[in-house]
């Protein structure tokens, strides 16, 4: 989330200044309204913390150039030159973007650092060599105003939090946790785990899913094509010959195909594209994703894996946050909205958590009713809720169903991409009998022919 700085004037003149945090500007003057309403105070603006890039020169030296976030230029031209630097220049970045980085400098990040917590390293030294070490310069940066606001005395969870952007929800939740935690290097390696099996899931339905449908269709855009367009200009050589096409049934077929597809290219576009456009937007709502992540699971191979994985996802959060103590609520909620799939997370948070909170059910009964846990994971749920081992339950489950995941999931890949080399085939084969079947054509033949 980002910085925005309230001010203000009070009923009796005096100006007011507030720090607060928030998605985006819009959000942000939201806030600073409610504020000034609640507390009564005149609101005068909100601003952003901003990039801002300098260039200064101390005496005779060389100049420097650099930047610095702050919320006004005045206070970054204020702060230069108490340093003793005469600025030369300083103006506001004008695309200032914070992409996220890339999965693996977050997983590099958190289990560097895992490993040099377990060395006894000072927690600030370990960001200070992350800061002088990490290329990405989002991440950089974020590790960069995690340490400084660490050194000021903030709250880490909120320091963290404040980084979601960069780090991801669940990856800043957790890591700022841990450092309240007796035992940092667990939810870090925890933590790090997460991320790398959340983007081996991700990675897995692209190869199992998505890049066979772009193959497909890619496969059936090409010869709609060649068919709709190339062919007729081959076939049409015999037309103009005057050559009964109906002796070659394949070409004449085709060549029926083509002119329709010719005739009706619009139609046939806007109804192919119209539904695809609708869907994949209908897919992006919340009540969309729900739909999606329902049925999922009811995809013939690939389904049950999919199931697998949302819980070995889920059991990876809840072991890593999980205390014993009565605030675990938050924790399967957490866990729940770390899993990737929306049903899962709207089954956990309005029936389990509600039976745990207002029935006083126990775990094993709460997951059962919200139905979408495995009958092996509610028996590994109940055998560790009456051993009081459900934190370790919680991990030998995600472990157990990692692996039969990753081996389940190589052999339904290799099936899936066997499958779409048959069905390429069967095509370049058949395309290949519609060209080839005119060879037996011979001039004789044609009216007129000796």
């Amino acid at each position: 989330m980002a910085e925005f700085r309230i001010e203000g004037l009070s009923t009796g003149g005096k100006a007011i200044q507030g720090i607060i945090d928030a998605e985006n500007a819009r959000v942000a003057k939201q806030k600073a309204a409610q504020m000034a309403a609640q507390r009564k105070f005149k609101l005068m603006r909100v601003l952003p913390r901003a990039t801002f890039l300098y260039k200064v020169q101390r005496g005779g030296e060389k100049p420097i150039i650099g930047e610095q976030k702050a919320f006004t230029k005045e206070e970054v031209q204020d702060a230069l030159a108490k340093m003793g630097f005469r600025v030369l220049s300083v103006r506001k970045k004008t695309l200032d973007l914070k992409l996220k980085p890339p999965n693996a400098e977050i997983v590099t990040f958190v289990r560097v650092s895992a490993d040099l917590i377990r060395q006894k390293l000072p927690y600030n030294e370990i960001l200070q060599l992350m800061v002088n070490d990490i290329e990405n310069k989002s991440l950089r940066d974020a590790i960069r105003e995690i340490n400084n606001e660490l050194k000021q005395g903030k709250d880490s969870e909120k320091v963290f939090i404040k980084q979601e952007g960069v780090l991801g929800r669940f990856a800043a939740h957790m890591l700022g946790l841990a450092s309240k935690s007796g035992n940092m290097a667990e939810i870090y390696d925890s933590t790090a785990k997460f991320l790398e099996r959340r983007a081996e899931f991700k990675k897995n339905l692209k190869s199992a899913l998505i890049m066979p449908i772009i193959t497909l269709v890619a496969l059936f855009g090409a010869c709609l094509y060649y068919v709709g367009f190339i062919f007729p200009g081959m076939a049409e050589v015999f037309v103009r010959l005057k050559v009964d096409m109906k002796q070659f049934p394949m070409t004449y077929a085709s060549l029926q195909l083509s002119y329709f597809l010719q005739d009706n290219i619009l139609i046939i576009l806007l109804a192919i594209l119209i539904p695809l456009v609708f869907a994949a937007r209908f897919f992006t709502t919340e009540k969309g994703r729900f739909i999606r992540d329902k049925y999922m699971w009811r995809i013939p191979v690939l389904g049950s894996l999919l199931h697998k994985t949302a819980i070995e996802i889920f059991c990876r959060v809840f072991y890593a946050l999980y205390s014993g103590a009565g605030e675990n609520i938050d924790v399967i909620k957490m866990a729940a909205e770390a899993c990737g799939n929306k049903y899962m997370e709207f089954q956990v948070k309005t029936v389990a958590i509600p039976m745990m909170v207002e029935r006083g059910a126990g775990i094993t009964e709460a997951f059962e009713a919200s139905g979408v846990f495995t009958k092996t994971a509610i028996s590994r749920f109940h055998s560790g809720a009456e051993t009081g081992t459900v934190k370790h339950t919680a991990l030998q489950l995600a472990e157990y169903y990692e692996k039969e995941t990753n081996y389940k999931m190589r052999n339904a890949v290799d099936f899936i991409q066997l499958w779409v080399n048959m069905i390429i085939m069967v095509v370049l084969t058949l395309l290949t009998l519609v060209s080839s079947e005119t060879a037996s054509f011979h001039p004789s033949t044609a009216p007129g022919g000796h």
